[in-house]
């Protein structure tokens, strides 16, 4: 069991201990202290909620309703939704900011709150940190019966957000309904069974197959949308009957699609397709994380633009789009952030942009993914002794390294030729994370493998 404490909210599984769970306490406690600092920067006394569909989100829905309102806050409750529709809702609600009731791609005995602010942003490190402290030191106070909040069932706001997608002018309507697609979707039994039928639809794809799509909250399979979890939407695939599988995460902020043959055109590679499309139509800068792989960069040269890395994590993602006025960014985890639309990773503007490049094309998915540099990334992780010192070990990893190219932003990205490697430490644990991209799986790996060998080497000499 666990409760995890960050800058972005909190996160832990359901049952057990006060302070060691998602209990309760904790979710009213962390709720009120949301509230306290977000009555400290704003007059305006209403905040959105919304959740995914969770077996949990009910109980903790409930919670968060009833803190916010002791505080002294209107609700708006969305009910079942997606994080980003929530995140337009504040926008559009001219709202103080938002709860996200999700645990994203956690299994489903996992829950979470996650902070928005009055963009309908994620909050930043800073604020985070701040919310943290007022949580533990229970520094807030409930307001009086005369103040207390109403609350406002509003379900409207997905239709709401799906409009907003369809008015986009790189969203072509015509040129999708034209091209007459048959696709098969896997929603995980979330709210992406609500979202994305509702989104098709009004894209003009009557031909639609879905699988796990009742929002119960009893997920059919691990919920992160990788390969090794969707045998099924795969298995109907290979029959040759459809044009695209398309898959996200419970709370639609990820999005995977499959090949018309069930091979999976990549996580990674969902950005740099819809980035492709939208630099074809509106050259700009892009963005994304310095994990993320390196055919963005590619694409965004061709095209004339210019490429830029963020540190890991959507809030850095946005604030370097921001700084550099970019067109396009996102994560390399099927993340995209479309700010035509608005600051938030959003599978449903990524599956309407997509289609749109699709139908436009007159290609299939296999070949259009064919057209993208094929590179492969390497994931790994050692893990080292408390004793031991990881800011050291990657320092002395970027001495020995000093004569290539390094971004120290976030840990460590040493880029080579045609390849790289990114460490970065974990905040909670000694753990160096690893993460390394060539163009072969196999030199993936062994470019993973000769940086342990050398963290290896650095640490026993620590000793």
């Amino acid at each position: 069991m666990a409760l995890i404490k960050s800058i972005s909210g909190i996160r832990g599984t359901i049952g057990g201990k006060t302070g060691e769970t998602l209990s309760p306490i904790d979710v009213v406690k962390f709720t009120a202290a949301y509230a306290s600092w977000v009555a400290e920067h704003t007059n305006t006394r209403k905040i959105v909620i919304g959740r995914d569909a969770r077996i949990s989100g009910e109980m903790i829905n409930n919670l968060v309703i009833s803190t916010l309102q002791g505080m002294g806050f209107d609700v708006v409750d969305l009910g079942l939704s997606t994080t980003p529709t929530v995140e337009v809702a504040v926008d559009l609600c001219k709202a103080a900011g938002g709860i996200i009731i999700t645990a994203s791609h956690n299994p489903s005995n996992w829950n979470a709150l996650k902070l928005l602010n009055e963009k309908g942003e994620f909050i930043s490190a800073e604020d985070g940190q701040k919310i943290l402290e007022k949580a533990e030191t229970e520094n807030f106070e409930f307001v009086g019966l005369s103040k207390l909040g109403r609350v406002i069932k509003d379900d409207s706001f997905l239709q709401k957000h799906i409009d907003m997608i369809c008015q986009l002018p790189l969203v072509d309507v015509e040129a999708i309904r034209h091209r007459n697609f048959k696709l098969i979707i896997d929603a995980v039994n979330s709210t992406g069974g609500i979202a994305v039928p509702m989104l098709l639809e009004s894209l003009g794809v009557l031909q639609v197959e879905k699988l796990f799509c009742e929002p119960d909250g009893h997920f059919p399979h691990n919920p992160e949308p990788l390969p090794e979890n969707l045998n099924h939407i795969v298995s109907r695939l290979e029959s040759g009957n459809y044009d695209l599988g398309i898959v996200v995460d419970p709370d639609v902020d990820r999005l995977a699609l499959v090949c018309e043959d069930g091979s999976f055109f990549g996580e990674e590679y969902t950005l740099v397709a819809v980035a492709d499309y939208v630099l074809s139509q509106n050259v700009g800068n892009t963005v994304s994380n310095l994990s993320s792989t390196q055919a963005l960069r590619d694409i965004t040269l061709k095209a004339g633009g210019e490429y830029f890395a963020s540190a890991v994590g959507e809030v850095n993602v946005v604030n370097q789009m921001k700084a550099c006025n970019a067109v396009i960014g996102g994560e390399g985890n099927g993340g995209v952030i479309y700010p035509a639309l608005h600051y938030g990773r959003d599978a449903l503007v990524g599956i309407a942009l997509f289609l749109t490049f699709l139908a436009k094309s007159g290609k299939s998915a296999k070949m259009l993914r064919t057209k993208y540099p094929n590179y492969h990334i390497s994931k790994n992780k050692i893990e080292l002794t408390p004793q031991i010192d990881v800011d050291a070990v990657i320092e002395g990893i970027k001495q020995h390294y000093s004569r290539q190219l390094l971004n120290t932003i976030d840990g460590l990205r040493i880029d080579f030729e045609q390849e790289w490697v990114h460490l970065r430490k974990s905040n909670t644990e000694p753990i160096i994370r690893i993460y390394a991209e060539s163009n072969s799986q196999t030199r993936a790996d062994s470019l993973a493998n000769k940086m342990i060998s050398d963290i290896k080497e650095i640490v026993s000499q620590q000793l």
